[in-house]
């Protein structure tokens, strides 16, 4: 069960434009970008000021003995306030940058998935796409404002510091600032291989999550085989390869530190003796010695954090690219720029003339594929210049060996896919010169594989038409038969059917998605092998049903159980891409091809289950 991981867990080269790109998401926050950087530089100069107060204390009592207190004590109580003010305001802006930021990529992501082809979902998973718009969101925006304020504050207190050192004594200054480079490489150093071996502890740790899910959910086939010994020796080998990296990380944690406290020690030991040395020979300014401790000891947190923020920013890189890829990427099939035209010119319009958006014709008379070619990026040829005609009213079954092109022929009638050769007309015009909201409205279609969602069986049937009354939604339930099983539930249309319908069998999702697609009352009607997960009883009350529901609408089935399409106004067979039949059943039994050997074949299967449960 050896797992792999994409681009994630990869440290990326940096990259400036990606960044650009996503600071231009940050446009509408610039004022509260500004606020946070001018938080940053205050925060640093009152630090530092905190450091020089010292200094003022110790040189007033070496003075006069300082009389009084209260002088420097509101000079402290200023600072302190100023200091409690900005980090307020930096929590309030870096939150509302991070917050508002994230929402709005997350609604732009949304929206670009709901407008992306069928092709940009074939090749990404789920849990890819969730990722983009939940952690990956949430990283980038988190190190856009709390990352530009630790390297704004931590460069600027840096800055600070060794601006007043050289002032106040620049030869101790320059032995004090020589551990600055040093402190920063090993930072650097340490801080991108405790990411490195983090990163590794989190991917084994997701692959060990994933080898207890497939253990457990697989169980009855593990034991069935035999497989207990060899699963418990791939588990072993993820867990020990989650030991040795954990192992790894603790011991660069630990030694970091030490280091790093090393090298801040060696600062105070360089102030102390050259300071000491200044002190003994000029007591007055034991004050200017203080201080190059106290810079000495508050150096290493800002070069930590600016360090550990860019290596932060660089493991962002891949997160940056993910959701900029999201963010910018074109569906592959849109409106064109002459069909925007025309809808935007009819709305200035204020048209009302009952015609589409588009300025065409709002009922589907007519379908014709003509010369139509079609292959998927792999390369694979489906279609070969299939051509076919169909009109209102009309019902067009599609049959023929699994992979032979069926779906794909309602795909593209959906388009959900564009032919890479041919035209697609609906009334005389290519539908690519049609609205897509238009033609994806006007279609009901129900898949092979049903799809609910996790609220009650009334609004999943409502989904399509979300105006429809609860008679409306009973009456399209009883039309497709799921009227009975759903009366039987505690709460009827009220019935919670839990995350992707899990109280439901299959064979009821798929008459629930049956009765959302006649609700929707489309002028176009698909069942790419809808009724394969109902009882052959069952599917015979559904055709009935439908028999009035397909009356003046174009109809695509493709069909499990060819018995039940024996009358649909024509049966197209399709081998490799191409037709190889057509006709009406009677016709095509005449023949004797291919869909008399299908037909007689599964009719015979029928008759010898129904013997076998008879008996």
């Amino acid at each position: 069960m050896a797992l792999e991981t994409p681009s994630d867990y990869t440290v990326r080269r940096f990259s400036l434009d990606v960044w650009k790109k996503f600071l231009r998401e940050a446009r509408p926050y610039t004022k509260d970008m500004i606020g946070l950087i001018l938080c940053a530089i205050v925060l640093a100069v009152i630090d530092s000021m905190f450091t020089l107060m010292i200094r003022w204390v110790i040189n007033d009592l070496q003075a006069d003995g300082m009389t009084s207190l209260w002088p420097h004590a509101c000079a402290y109580i200023v600072l302190a306030i100023a200091f409690a003010s900005c980090i307020a305001v930096f929590i309030y802006l870096g939150g509302k940058i991070s917050t508002h930021l994230g929402y709005d990529v997350r609604q732009k992501g949304f929206k670009k998935l709901q407008d992306l082809s069928f092709s940009f979902y074939d090749t990404r998973s789920v849990g890819w796409l969730v990722t983009r718009l939940t952690s990956d969101c949430d990283r980038l925006t988190r190190i856009l404002a709390w990352g530009t304020l630790d390297i704004v504050w931590g460069g600027m207190l840096i800055v600070a510091v060794a601006v007043i050192s050289l002032v106040l004594n620049w030869r101790l200054a320059i032995l004090m600032l020589l551990v600055v480079p040093p402190m920063a490489v090993v930072s650097l150093y340490f801080q991108r291989r405790i990411l490195k071996t983090s990163r590794l502890v989190r991917k084994t740790n997701s692959h060990i999550t994933a080898s207890h899910n497939e253990s457990i959910s697989g169980m009855r086939t593990t034991r069935s085989l035999v497989r207990e010994t060899d699963n418990f020796g791939e588990f072993q080998s993820l867990t020990t390869t989650m030991y040795n990296s954990s192992v790894r990380n603790s011991l660069l944690a630990a030694m970091f530190l030490p280091i790093i406290t090393s090298m801040c020690a060696l600062a105070v030991a360089v102030s102390l003796w050259r300071g000491g040395a200044i002190a003994v020979g000029d007591p007055g300014r034991i004050g200017e010695m203080v201080v190059f401790i106290n810079f000495s000891l508050i150096l290493f947190a800002p070069i930590q954090e600016i360090a550990s923020r860019l290596v932060d920013i660089q493991s962002c890189q891949a997160a940056a690219e993910r959701v900029m890829d999201l963010l910018e990427i074109e569906p592959e099939i849109q409106d064109s720029p002459e069909v925007i035209r025309a809808i935007q010119q009819r709305s200035r319009n204020g048209s009302d003339d009952g015609a589409a958006a588009d300025g065409h014709d709002t009922e589907m008379h007519t379908i014709e594929f003509r010369d139509v070619s079609f292959a998927y990026k792999s390369g694979q040829q489906v279609l070969r210049n299939f051509s076919l005609t169909a009109r209102s009213g009309q019902t067009v079954a599609l049959v023929g060996p699994t992979g032979g092109g069926k779906s794909t022929i309602v795909s593209l009638l959906c388009r959900f896919y564009e032919p890479t050769d041919g035209q697609i007309l609906i009334n005389g015009v290519d539908y690519r010169k049609r609205s897509l909201h238009w033609l994806q409205s006007s279609c009901g279609i129900v898949l092979q594989t049903p799809h609910v969602f996790s609220t009650t069986i009334g609004d999943n049937i409502r989904y399509g038409r979300l105006d429809a009354t609860d008679e409306e939604v009973a009456r399209a339930a009883a039309m497709v038969n799921a009227d009975g099983f759903i009366k039987q539930m505690d709460h009827g249309y009220q019935t919670q059917v839990g995350e992707g319908g899990v109280k439901l069998s299959t064979g009821q999702k798929q008459l629930i998605s049956l009765a959302r697609a006649i609700l929707a009352d489309p002028q176009l009607f698909v069942m790419d092998e809808a009724t394969s997960s109902v009882d052959s009883d069952t599917e015979h009350l559904i055709q009935q049903g439908l028999a009035s529901v397909l009356g003046g609408r174009i109809s695509f089935i493709i069909a499990h159980r060819l018995s039940t399409i024996r009358s649909a106004d024509s049966i197209v067979v399709i081998e490799d891409g191409l037709i190889s039949e057509q006709g009406t059943h009677h016709e095509l039994i005449a023949l004797k091809g291919t869909y008399y050997g299908l037909y007689t074949n599964q009719f015979r299967r029928e008759k010898q289950d129904e013997i076998f449960k008879g008996g």
